[in-house]
């Protein structure tokens, strides 16, 4: 008699046969402040038709909170309840709320991006935020950006990103996004700020902004938008 006709083998050749489902695909990019990130991740989860997540956002939105509350965003046991308690909203048309408030222009400010960098630095805050990360997290796949989505909050993802370019191009890609929206702006103020956010960034103890393994460098100092989306697509095509 064969081996597939006994009961007590039918079992072990069931699970054999059938193979775990496959968790939902990410794209991590990742990099640092200016770099354009936001934009390209926006733009490659609308070609492959995925959600996309501003992790970003989060961190500004919990300093604007906590800044609205009269919070010392240095206080890491002060600023964690306000992460732990963050109503958001990111809805179809592009803007968030924050307890049922508009405040898509509001955290897009240098000041809150300031307030973001400080309260990032938190680990208690960056926990808080974590779970609600990875909420993000649904089919058909996401699109995250960030400064540790492919170290910390989505380290299985199949292709991680390092965006970057130099701090001159990102200090002036900076100066004209404000001076577009009317924005008075300074840019020898803006480099040194973009500097300084940069070592923060670097230097923080929880989470510093580092290339994932793995990951796919892309300097895009002296690329267009669209040549940057394309060198990503390439790369998610190449791994898929």
């Amino acid at each position: 008699m064969s081996s597939a006709s006994t009961p007590s083998k039918a079992p072990s050749l069931l699970k054999m046969s059938i193979n775990p489902p496959s968790p939902v695909p990410v794209l991590a990019i990742d990099g640092p402040t200016a770099s354009g990130k936001g934009t390209i991740a926006q733009r490659v989860a609308q070609a492959l038709g995925f959600h996309y997540l501003d992790s970003g956002a989060l961190y500004r939105l919990t300093a604007l909170a906590a800044t609205r509350a009269g919070l010392n965003l240095d206080d890491a046991s002060a600023v964690q309840p306000v992460a732990v308690a963050l109503e958001v909203h990111f809805s179809h048309d592009g803007h968030i709320l924050l307890a049922g408030q508009d405040v898509t222009e509001a955290i897009r400010t240098e000041a809150a991006g300031q307030g973001a960098s400080r309260v990032a630095v938190h680990p208690p805050v960056r926990a808080a935020l974590l779970e609600l990360q990875r909420n993000f997290r649904q089919p058909p796949g996401l699109v995250a950006d960030g400064r540790d989505m492919g170290t910390v909050v989505f380290p299985d993802a199949p292709l991680k990103v390092f965006l970057t370019a130099s701090a001159e191009s990102r200090a002036q890609r900076r100066y004209k996004q404000l001076i577009e929206k009317g924005i008075p702006a300074n840019l020898s103020t803006l480099l040194q700020d973009l500097l300084e956010r940069d070592a923060r960034d670097q230097s923080r103890a929880t989470a510093p902004l580092v290339p994932a393994e793995g990951a796919f460098v892309l300097d895009s100092t002296h690329l267009d938008i669209q040549q940057t989306v394309g060198q990503v697509l390439e790369q998610w095509a190449a791994r898929r």
